[in-house]
């Protein structure tokens, strides 16, 4: 069973927006400090924001003011609202809960006109 289960990618012309989200199936992710990474094909993987348990939050500097992380512990689910997307954001959008090292599998954003 996966860990962690992200979904709400998809395909969106430039300047536009989706919410991603992640939940995991097996446990509560209350206590965990929760993250999204991307990987973009023959890139490193890369950190894109965190949201601490007490819901501290920090931003890969070009995503700060465009993309905003929250999370829902009544749900279990951390989310990433994602505005004004360029095409340098297309990659596959990956949770992480670093409290257990669990990751997702991702979820695939693509931004092109």
């Amino acid at each position: 069973q996966d860990q962690l289960v992200e979904s709400g990618g998809g395909l969106v012309k430039p300047g536009g927006s989706l919410t991603l989200s992640c939940t995991s199936p097996e446990r509560s992710l209350a206590l965990s400090t929760l993250e999204w990474h991307r990987q973009a094909p023959g890139q490193p993987r890369q950190f894109v924001a965190h949201i601490t348990n007490i819901k501290n939050t920090d931003y890969l500097p070009s995503v700060r003011g465009r993309f905003t992380i929250s999370r829902d512990n009544a749900k279990n689910t951390v989310y990433l609202e994602m505005n004004n997307l360029q095409p340098d954001d297309t990659a596959l959008y990956i949770c992480r809960a670093p409290l257990w090292d669990y990751w997702g599998r991702g979820t695939q954003v693509t931004v092109s006109s």
